[in-house]
């Protein structure tokens, strides 16, 4: 055994079981090599109107129809029964809105916080995930969207909460794997702030059925472009945003440099859009599209 290994193999015995990850390989994405994107809209882009009802989700879909978007990110805030899942009637309602108008389904997330201390919280935040994992499966979504949580609890460190945390996404990713739906970790600036945290949360889950939706305008520590290219093989699906930060400094997202990134790295599968801010969403996602079009292509 190499001097290398052996450290390895000292390192993972020294941590708490839970948290012990394979040594031999890390679970990233296993994918045919080259890159296949397909552009998809992520709905909280259109996230003011939706909660004060000007829009409804046939808008939404009607939208991608029109501006010629293949796939949506329902996001499931939007649904009148959140946190409830929603009904059988309501899925239904939407999937036929979508097929017929030649848009698909490619994911749905919620928010759950798997960080607080009460136990209790965290045992209805994991049967809410388990509950929008079926109602994602119902909707031909392949990928749910959850989080790890807000910050670290004052009476808590990092490390301890993984010792909980860590169990409850392996919990989640089961019960994607029995439903065929993905839960994608979003990094999100919260209790994981860093490519490196993110990553070592999807390691210690150790399965096929979790991974990373990679969000480009939540790296805030280190260059948001060698962040990028970390996460880039746990990526299940994406959060493209208009902006990525540089601390507190707010820059548009170099579009042309993701993109070299994933041809570098290599990526198939979705490439949602998402955009946030002031001004009118119809408005600023058509104009973000073009951009992303423009380079992207699709």
């Amino acid at each position: 055994m190499t001097a290398s290994a052996t450290r390895r193999c000292f390192l993972a015995a020294s941590l708490p079981a839970v948290l012990r990850t394979r040594a031999a390989a890390a679970p990233r994405i296993s994918r045919l090599p080259g890159v296949s994107i397909r552009l998809a809209l992520n709905a909280y882009s259109f996230n003011q109107p939706l909660r004060d009802k000007t829009m409804t989700w046939n808008d939404v879909v009607d939208y991608c129809a029109r501006h010629g978007i293949p796939a949506l990110d329902a996001t499931g805030y939007y649904f009148d029964s959140y946190p409830k899942a929603p009904s059988p009637a309501a899925i239904a309602a939407l999937k036929r809105r979508a097929f017929l108008n030649g848009v698909s389904i490619c994911g749905t997330g919620v928010r759950n916080d798997f960080a607080v201390t009460d136990a209790e919280a965290r045992k209805r935040d994991l049967q809410m995930v388990k509950d929008w994992i079926e109602a994602a499966s119902m909707m031909g979504a392949t990928v749910i969207r959850v989080f790890t949580g807000q910050r670290v609890a004052a009476d808590s460190t990092f490390d301890k909460t993984l010792e909980w945390m860590i169990p409850l996404f392996q919990e989640c990713a089961a019960h994607g794997e029995r439903h065929g739906v993905i839960v994608g970790l979003q990094n999100h600036h919260d209790f994981a702030k860093t490519a490196a945290e993110t990553i070592r949360i999807v390691e210690a889950v150790n399965s096929d059925w979790f991974g990373v939706i990679l969000d480009v305008g939540s790296l805030r520590i280190h260059d948001a472009y060698e962040e990028i290219e970390k996460l880039l093989p746990y990526a299940v699906s994406w959060q493209l945003k208009e902006n990525v930060f540089y601390g507190t400094k707010e820059v548009p997202t170099d579009l042309a440099r993701v993109k070299t990134i994933i041809d570098k790295g290599g990526y198939r599968g979705v490439l949602p859009i998402e955009t946030l801010g002031a001004g009118d969403p119809r408005v600023k996602v058509a104009a973000f599209l073009e951009k992303v079009r423009a380079v992207f292509g699709g």
